[in-house]
C-alpha cells in the first residue's frame, strides 16, 4: 500500500500525506463530493477532480497488485522465480508490462516449440544462433530424433526455427521495443470488406473509410471508433501496417528492428539464412498480429476514454445548465399526426392541466390550437412556454411565437418568453417505472411534455430520472466500454448534484438518490417520511427516516437544504457538525444567526484563527464564513434565451452570410455543433471559433452556451451547415479556399449529424466521421 500511496502522489503531484488521507476516507466511505467539500483539513485541498482521478488510479493500481501477486506466485509454484525476475516483476508499472513478463511461464497449451525443446533441440539453436559459421545441415544431423517427429535434418532444422522464434516472442524487452516502435509508426489503415456493396445505404455510412490510413498513434477517437464499428459489422477490414514497399527477398522494416535488437547481422555465413528465416517467421507468425491486437487495444481504450471524456464534459454542461427557476411553465411536446402534448406545470413542478392540440396535418386546427393554449396561459398565469426540438418542433415554436403575439396584443406586457429545449431522453422517462409512480394519472404520451416543462425549471431536478446514457450527448455511446462509462457518469452526476444541494422538502426520490451517501432505497424512505409526517423542519429529523443512521446522516447533511425551517443554517452548506463553530462567532460578535447570515461586512471583519480548533481548523472555517456570507447560492448561471431569427425555420431558409443565434447542443475537440431551430445542427469547426489557435473546443464554448454565428456554406443536398465564430470571416467559395482542408481532415469526408434517428440514442450512424460520427442523432425525433 505504501508504493501505491507514494506512486498516487507522484502521479498527482501532492504530498503522500494527502492521499493516505483521502485513501482512508474513501475506504471508510466517504463520497468524493463530501470529502472535497468537507474534508479539506485531512487532504489539504484535494479537489473533486483530483479525488476522482485518484479514485480511478487506486483502483488500478490495486488491481495491478492483485495481479502482481498472483504472477508471482503462479511463476514461484513451477519452479522458475529467480531473484532477478522477482525483482522485474515487482517493479513494472503497467498491467501490459506484467503481462509480458509473465508470457513465458504463462500457462498455455503444447506448442511446436516446446515440442522442440522436449525433443533436445534447444542446445542445437542455442550453438546456431551464437555460432552463425557452422553449417547447419551438418550440425542437424546429430539431433534427428524419428519418435520424437524429427525424423530428417529439415525437420529438426524447423524445430529449431520454431523454437527460436517462440523464446524471441516471448522476449519482454523486444515486446515492449516493438510496441512502441509501432505505435509511433505504425498506421491504421481499413477498407472494404471483399464482396459488400458500397451502395447498400448501411455499407455507404463507412464510405469515409474505403481507402483510408492514418498514424495509429494520432488517430481521433471518433474515426477509430467508425473502424471499429465497421470492422464489427464486418464492413470493414481494419489492419495495422507499415509504409514501406515490401522488396523480394529483403527484410522488412520489423523484421530489420528485431535482428538488431537481437544483435544479429546476414554476412552470408553458412547459418545466416536460418536465422533471416526465422526472424521473418518471428515477425509474421508469432508478432505481427498479437502486436496488432494490443494496438488495437491500446487505441480503442484511448478512444473510449475520450468518448467517455466528451459525454462527461457535455453532460456535466446540460446538468449545470441555467434553471428558469420559479416560474409557470407550459411544455409543448410536438407532433404531427398524433398532435402537441400540452402540460402546465406549477411554479413548483407540479402538474395543473394537460391537453392536446391539433395544429399541424391532417387536422390544421391552428385557431382552435391557439385558442386553447391562451385559455391555459390565462387560467394558470403562464410565463414560460417550453417547447421540445423533434419533429416538428419548429412548426410548434412558430404556433407559441403567434400565441405570444396575440396575447401581448390583448394584453401589452404580458411577461412570456417561448424557448426550444432538448427532449432528448423524454421518451425514456415518460415510459420508466418512475412516471408511471409520479404521474399515474396521465397517459404516457403526455408524461414527455410534463418533462420537457420541467427540465427548463430546473434542468439537474428533472435529469436526473433519466439514465444519463439517454440524455443523448454522447459520442459513440454504444461502443464504449459500458462499465466504464456508467461509471464515469454517474460520478458526473454525484458531483452536479452535490455542488448545487438538494431542497430536502421538494426533491424526487430519484434526485435525492444522487446525494452524497444516500443509496436509493434511502431516497424513498426520505419520500415516505415527508408524505406522513409533513415537511421537514430541521437537518436533524432526517435520524428519524428508517436506514438512515448517523454515518449516511454525516455523508448526506451538508449537501441537503431546508427552506423556512426552525434552523436559518439547514439553508447552507454548512454541515451541522459545525454548527458549534457558527454558535461561537454568535458568542464573539453577540449577533443573532439572522443578523450574521448574509451580512457581508460582519462576515468579512471576522479572523478564522479565532474559532478554529483541534477539529476544525482555519480551512473549514474560511468555508463556513463564505458559505454564510451567500447562504444556499446556486452555483449555475443565469437563465437566458436565444433569440431564433424570424423567417428561418428551415434549412432552406438559411442563406451565406446570415449572422443568427443559437444554442451549443454539444461539444466535440473538434468542434461545436449549434442549434439554430432548423432541425439541423450547424458545425463550428474548431477553426472557426475564434481568432486563435483552438486545440479542443471547450476552451471556447460549453453546451448550452448561447452564441452568434455566421453561415459560412449550406450544403442542402447533404443536409449540411458550415458555421463560423469570428463573424468577420468570408463566406461561400472564398471561405472554403481559406479553410483548404480544415472540414477534411487526413482526407475524410466530414458529415453533419441528422436529427432524424432514435432520439436519446446519442449514438452517430455507423461509420459516419468527425462532423457527424460524434452527435449524429443528437435530438432526433423521440
Amino acid at each position: 500500500m505504501d508504493k501505491i500511496l507514494m506512486q498516487l502522489a507522484a502521479e498527482l503531484k501532492v504530498r503522500p500525506a494527502q492521499v493516505n488521507a483521502a485513501v482512508q476516507l474513501l475506504d471508510g466511505g466517504a463520497t468524493v463530493p463530501f470529502i472535497a467539500r468537507y474534508r479539506k483539513e485531512a487532504t489539504d485541498g484535494l479537489d473533486d477532480t483530483q479525488l476522482r482521478e485518484l479514485e480511478a488510479r487506486l483502483a488500478y493500481l490495486r488491481e495491478l497488485e492483485d495481479r502482481r501477486a498472483a504472477v508471482l506466485k503462479s511463476i514461484d509454484e513451477q519452479g522458475k522465480l529467480t531473484p532477478e525476475l522477482r525483482a522485474a516483476i515487482e517493479v513494472v508499472p503497467t498491467k501490459q508490462e506484467l503481462e509480458d513478463l509473465y508470457l513465458p511461464y504463462k500457462p498455455k497449451r503444447r506448442t511446436k516449440g516446446m515440442i522442440a525443446r522436449e525433443a533436445g533441440l534447444e542446445p542445437l539453436a542455442d550453438k546456431l544462433f551464437a555460432d552463425p559459421s557452422l553449417d547447419p545441415q551438418a550440425e542437424a544431423t546429430g539431433f534427428i530424433h524419428a519418435e520424437g517427429g524429427f525424423a530428417d535434418t529439415f525437420a529438426v532444422l524447423d524445430g529449431v526455427r520454431d523454437l527460436l522464434s517462440e523464446r524471441w516472442a516471448e522476449d519482454p524487452s523486444l515486446l515492449g521495443k516493438m510496441r512502441d516502435w509501432l505505435w509511433q509508426e505504425g498506421l491504421f489503415k481499413s477498407k472494404l470488406m471483399d464482396g459488400k456493396d458500397e451502395h447498400n445505404p448501411d455499407v455507404a455510412k463507412f464510405r469515409d473509410y474505403f481507402d483510408y490510413d492514418e498514424p495509429i498513434g494520432r488517430v481521433p477517437s471518433h474515426r477509430a471508433l467508425a473502424v471499429f464499428r465497421g470492422r464489427t459489422l464486418e464492413i470493414l477490414d481494419a489492419k495495422l501496417a507499415l509504409d514501406e514497399e515490401p522488396v523480394p527477398g529483403q527484410p522488412s522494416l520489423a523484421e530489420g528492428r528485431i535482428a538488431v535488437h537481437l544483435g544479429w547481422s546476414h554476412k552470408k555465413r553458412p547459418s545466416d539464412d536460418l536465422i533471416r528465416k526465422t526472424i521473418a517467421w518471428t515477425w509474421k507468425v508469432k508478432l505481427s498480429l498479437s502486436l496488432e491486437r494490443d494496438l488495437f487495444t491500446r487505441l480503442r481504450e484511448s478512444a473510449e476514454a475520450t468518448a467517455i471524456k466528451v459525454f462527461a464534459e457535455n453532460l456535466r454542461d446540460l446538468l449545470l445548465a441555467a434553471p428558469a427557476g420559479k416560474r409557470v411553465v407550459m411544455g409543448l411536446d410536438p407532433g404531427i399526426r398524433t398532435g402537441v402534448k400540452v402540460a402546465v406545470v406549477s411554479d413548483t413542478g407540479k402538474v395543473l392541466d394537460t391537453h392536446t392540440v391539433f395544429p399541424h396535418e391532417p387536422r390544421k386546427d391552428w385557431e382552435g390550437s391557439i385558442h386553447t393554449l391562451g385559455r391555459l396561459c390565462a387560467a394558470h398565469g403562464v410565463n414560460l412556454i417550453a417547447i421540445g426540438n423533434g419533429t416538428a418542433s419548429r412548426e410548434t415554436d412558430k404556433l407559441a411565437g403567434d400565441l405570444i403575439k396575440r396575447i401581448q396584443q390583448m394584453a401589452p406586457g404580458t411577461p412570456i418568453e417561448k424557448v426550444v429545449v432538448s427532449e432528448a431522453g423524454a421518451s425514456v422517462y415518460s415510459a420508466s417505472e418512475f412516471a408511471s409512480k409520479e404521474l399515474p394519472e396521465l397517459d404516457v404520451s403526455l408524461r414527455g411534455a410534463v418533462s420537457i416543462a420541467r427540465r427548463l425549471q430546473d434542468p439537474l431536478a428533472e435529469l436526473v430520472k433519466i439514465d444519463p446514457k439517454s440524455i443523448g450527448v454522447g459520442q459513440y455511446q454504444h461502443d464504449v466500454n459500458q462499465s466504464e462509462l456508467a461509471r464515469t457518469l454517474d460520478a458526473v452526476v454525484e458531483d452536479c448534484v452535490n455542488g448545487v444541494g438538494v431542497d430536502l422538502n421538494t426533491a424526487s426520490a430519484p434526485l435525492l438518490s444522487r446525494v452524497s451517501g444516500l443509496s436509493a432505497a434511502v431516497a424513498n424512505s426520505i419520500v415516505r417520511w415527508r408524505d406522513a409526517n409533513g415537511a421537514f423542519r430541521s437537518r436533524k429529523q432526517l435520524l428519524d427516516v428508517a436506514g438512515l443512521g448517523p454515518k449516511t446522516f454525516e455523508q448526506a447533511a451538508g449537501f441537503l437544504r431546508i427552506r423556512g425551517g426552525d434552523n436559518p443554517l439547514d439553508v447552507s452548506g454548512v454541515h451541522p457538525e459545525t454548527y458549534p463553530v457558527v454558535e461561537k462567532m454568535l458568542a464573539h460578535t453577540g449577533k443573532q444567526i439572522t443578523d450574521l447570515i448574509g451580512k457581508s461586512d460582519v462576515l468579512r471583519s471576522l479572523k478564522p484563527e479565532l474559532f478554529a480548533d483541534d477539529k476544525f481548523g482555519v480551512i473549514t472555517v474560511k468555508d463556513i464564513i463564505a458559505e454564510l456570507e451567500k447562504p444556499g447560492r446556486d452555483p449555475r448561471p443565469d437563465f437566458k434565451v436565444a433569440r431564433f431569427n424570424e423567417g428561418v425555420e428551415d434549412l432552406k431558409d438559411l442563406k451565406e452570410g446570415m449572422v443568427l443565434e443559437g444554442t451549443v447542443s454539444n461539444v466535440a475537440q473538434f468542434g461545436a455543433f449549434v442549434d439554430l431551430g432548423v432541425h439541423q445542427d450547424g458545425l463550428v469547426h474548431v477553426s472557426q471559433l475564434a481568432h486563435k489557435f483552438v486545440s479542443d473546443a471547450r476552451e471556447v464554448v460549453k453546451t448550452g452556451d448561447i452564441v452568434k454565428v455566421k453561415v459560412l456554406e449550406v450544403d442542402l443536398a447533404r443536409q449540411r451547415i458550415s458555421l463560423t465564430m469570428k463573424l468577420d470571416a468570408s463566406t461561400g467559395k472564398a471561405a472554403s479556399a481559406e479553410r483548404g482542408n480544415n472540414f477534411k481532415p487526413a482526407g475524410r469526408n466530414e458529415r453533419m449529424p441528422s436529427r432524424g434517428g432514435a432520439q436519446g440514442s446519442g449514438q452517430a450512424p455507423a461509420g459516419q466521421s468527425a462532423m457527424a460520427a460524434a452527435f449524429a442523432k443528437l435530438q432526433g425525433k423521440r
